[in-house]
């Protein structure tokens, strides 16, 4: 039986956008259902997003399919998106690809995702120059997903941060961690090491996980991510018969020069859900799910993020604010 945790408020340093959603199905020229998860960045002076769309019926509560769609925008609030899906994978093993997150790396755009597929669910790095093609780097075995890259080689290596799926270790349910790899190419990944156990989150009795991929400050990376908590009290927050779970965002701050070190971490989320697009009327309700944060020149810092797996949604900080957070 898990420690209920309660409840939990967002931090008041972040602010929602008033405009929230600032993108859902309606906007999708394309078969779209539930549009959430963003993958965002700055690319060649505009900001692009990846997003993960289920389609299928809202009406009928049935999903046929994920595809990835691109949007593009000028102020990162207002999106124009693509007119098809820009990334799919699918054959006899492949069943589907989702959740990206959307990184440049010396000058070229880099995107994370997850895969599904029939023996296990993988993590996946792609290199794009026009979001139109795409050269699939790497795919880890299963179990494994929520792969972010850090937007620049730390002493000459690549790093990432990702989930394993550890079912026969922790006790069994969903005690996941987060954990650092490296890699001379991005293509073979070695030198794993535990960076953050799911036991040290005060908000999280079940699993955790990598958010948007970290950004650079002059005091660290600052990095988020999800945390999630069951409650076995909670009934029916969605399309399902029942939904139990809460993902919260967290927020570290890693060592520049070596981000296997935690400088700090805040003890209570920077996100939970409180709205009512992240809180009703959505697929699973209860959930926020950052994939994408950028710091502005400004010190303003935008985090995007999934609402109740539905919606895409905005939030803002200080730099400042959020490097208090985690002690610095």
């Amino acid at each position: 039986m898990p420690t209920i945790i309660g409840p939990l408020k967002s931090h008041p340093c972040m602010k929602r956008h008033p405009a929230n959603p600032v993108l859902t199905a309606r906007e999708v020229p394309y078969p779209a259902t539930l549009i959430f998860n963003p993958g965002v960045t700055k690319y060649e002076g505009r900001y692009v997003m990846a997003f993960r769309n289920d389609y299928g019926s809202e009406q009928e509560k049935r999903l046929d399919g994920t595809n990835i769609g691109l949007a593009w925008s000028d102020d990162g609030v207002k999106w124009r998106v693509e007119p098809q899906p820009c990334f799919a994978m699918k054959d006899d093993e492949i069943q589907r690809v989702y959740d990206p997150r959307l990184i440049v790396i010396e000058g070229r755009c880099h995107m994370c995702f997850a895969v599904d597929t029939r023996h296990g669910c993988c993590g996946g790095i792609a290199l794009t120059d026009d979001f139109r093609n795409f050269e699939v780097l790497s795919i880890t075995t299963p179990d494994n997903r929520n792969l972010v890259l850090f937007p620049e080689r730390i002493g000459g290596k690549y790093v990432r941060l990702e989930r394993p799926f550890p079912v026969y270790s922790r006790g069994a349910g969903e005690h996941f961690d987060i954990w650092i790899s490296d890699s001379p190419d991005l293509r073979y990944w070695g030198n794993s090491k535990l960076l953050l156990g799911a036991e040290l989150v005060p908000f999280a009795n079940a699993k955790i996980g990598p958010a948007a991929p970290p950004v650079r400050t002059p005091k660290g990376w600052l990095a988020t991510f999800h945390a999630v908590d069951i409650d076995p009290s909670r009934g029916k927050n969605g399309w399902e018969a029942s939904w139990k779970k809460r993902y919260t965002t967290g927020i570290m701050l890693l060592d520049l020069d070596d981000p296997r070190k935690v400088v700090g971490i805040c003890a209570d989320p920077i996100l939970a859900p409180e709205a009512p697009y992240e809180v009703e009327g959505g697929f699973r309700n209860n959930a926020i799910f950052p994939c994408g944060m950028i710091l502005e020149d400004s010190g303003e810092t935008k985090l995007y993020y999934g609402a109740a797996d539905t919606v895409v949604c905005l939030a803002t900080a200080d730099v400042g604010d959020l490097l208090k957070l985690c002690g610095c």
